[in-house]
């Protein structure tokens, strides 16, 4: 099919690449020059695995970018609406842009097409969307709005949508239902799996992926539900994991305990500093500010974004416990992603934790695989720097942050980080160590859940000399 995908973003840009994957031609509209003109360079704007191979693969050919909407929307029979929503000052989704985009569609409708909402949105937005192509001219006989919310996880986000749990389709339209099955055929019949080039399948990935059809109100409630379910999980095991730590239980134990039962299972349930990103936080406050307009409440939500804006707060004092003081030290700081596997530092729970630690006056020196570019357009502070690795962030350092799970921290050389560190301590605000395993190398460390490993006496004097001797 002609698809035309409007945005850019995490979104947009892995929906283009993937579409034109599975055989369609793809044109991603921007009205962003620059960011076209990259594009169409070859160039892969965000961090994402097998996203820069899908683009040299298709770009040119089934792939183009263009900054001329109107002429895409003539050019194509399926129109993707893909950028953003962020919040207002009331929680609100920001739906301007959104607005701007159908105006310039419903000028250009000659012909039938299904216009397909791919961003965020309240329930109810399909129906406001048709509504404003027919105020801006559009013909309700060529077009239906349809929903088909995306579940991207930055950093898996092509596999996602390649071998997806789910593709949701919600349309009161039969003929737009049948074409957005048609779409999707590739996936759902299993045929692009098998076919020879393929993106490799994950682990446990449902093939072939299930296709469900809903009421477009529903779709557009199951997107918003799902993400605040689990960030409701996030917070849930961080409140379980600071009752655990008080009263001396281990919080891994109790996440194996729990997870074993397939009525819960153990996917989110990791306490660390807590959620971030461009989708909870924006989604939570979104729904909540849905149930607050129809009058249902939702005070739950309310309860866990403040479980996760505490949980930092519990961080800065375990830092703070571990270093006794915190004015003047020098931390080295690993992460600065919301997450590992993406460059994405929106609404990043360790972004937060650079700044309330630049408040303290310490000193930061950060390492971040992928987010350092996209960090030093955020800060100006000559407080915190910027390593090439993590042993440079550590050299000198008074402790070591984990703020982020990327897998590479995960095999780090202990050996090599006390010998680089001035003390050998470890605040870990992702779980990334088993507390064997650093009490077995002599470390100070502190996580979230679990009790403290304390290093030597032995170990701590060594290290002490080593430094005076430096």
């Amino acid at each position: 099919m002609n698809i035309a995908i409007v945005g850019s973003g995490y979104v947009g840009l892995v929906a283009a690449a993937c579409m034109a994957e599975i055989g369609h031609q793809v044109i991603c509209v921007d009205n962003d020059e620059q960011k076209v003109r990259a594009l169409r360079d070859g160039e892969c704007i965000i961090h994402e695995e097998f996203l820069p191979e899908l683009l040299k693969r298709h770009g040119g050919t089934n792939l183009r970018f263009t900054t001329d909407l109107p002429a895409a929307v003539r050019d194509s029979s399926v129109v993707f609406i893909a950028v953003g929503t962020p919040p207002c000052e009331t929680g609100e989704a920001d739906l301007s842009v959104l607005e701007t985009v159908c105006h310039d569609i419903a000028a250009n409708v000659d012909r039938y097409k299904v216009v397909v909402v791919k961003s965020t949105v309240p329930v109810g937005t399909n129906d406001w969307v048709r509504r404003i192509l027919i105020r801006y001219g559009a013909s309700q006989k060529q077009f239906c709005v349809t929903s088909n919310p995306e579940f991207l996880r930055e950093g898996t986000a092509v596999t996602d949508f390649l071998y997806p749990d789910r593709i949701i389709i919600g349309s009161d339209c039969g003929r737009s239902r049948m074409i957005m099955e048609q779409l999707y055929e590739p996936l759902t019949t299993g045929a692009y799996a098998q076919s020879e080039g393929a993106i490799p399948i994950p682990d446990e990935a449902p093939l072939p992926a299930q296709l469900i059809t809903t009421h477009t109100r529903s779709a557009e409630m199951i997107k918003h539900a799902s993400n605040a379910f689990l960030a409701m999980k996030v917070s849930f095991i961080n409140a379980v994991a600071n009752i655990c730590e008080v009263a001396g239980a281990d919080v891994s134990e109790v996440c194996d305990g729990m997870g074993a039962d397939h009525r819960i299972g153990n996917k989110f349930l990791k306490p660390g500093i807590g959620y971030g990103g461009s989708c909870f936080p924006k989604d939570l406050m979104a729904l909540h500010a849905v149930a607050r307009e129809y009058g249902t409440g939702f005070h739950l939500l309310e309860e866990v974004m403040r479980i996760n804006e505490d949980q930092r707060k519990f961080f800065l004092r375990k830092v703070r416990s571990a270093l006794w003081t915190l004015k003047g030290k020098r931390l080295a700081v690993l992460g600065l992603a919301f997450k590992g596997g993406t460059d994405d530092i929106r609404e990043s729970p360790a972004i937060a934790m650079v700044r309330l630690l630049l408040k303290e006056k310490c000193q930061i020196v950060a390492y971040d695989p992928a987010a350092m570019e996209r960090t030093r357009q955020e800060f100006d502070d000559d407080s915190l720097t910027f390593a090439e690795s993590a042993y440079e962030a550590a050299r000198g350092a008074d402790a070591m942050l984990i703020l982020t799970d990327w897998e590479e921290f995960s095999i780090l050389d202990f050996d090599r980080l006390k010998r680089e560190l001035r003390h050998p301590i470890i605040v870990d605000g992702r779980n990334m160590y088993s507390l064997e395993e650093m009490e077995r190398n002599g470390f100070t460390y502190v996580s979230v859940g679990r009790p403290d490993t304390v290093a030597t006496a032995n170990d701590a004097a060594i290290k002490e000399r080593k430094t005076e001797a430096a």
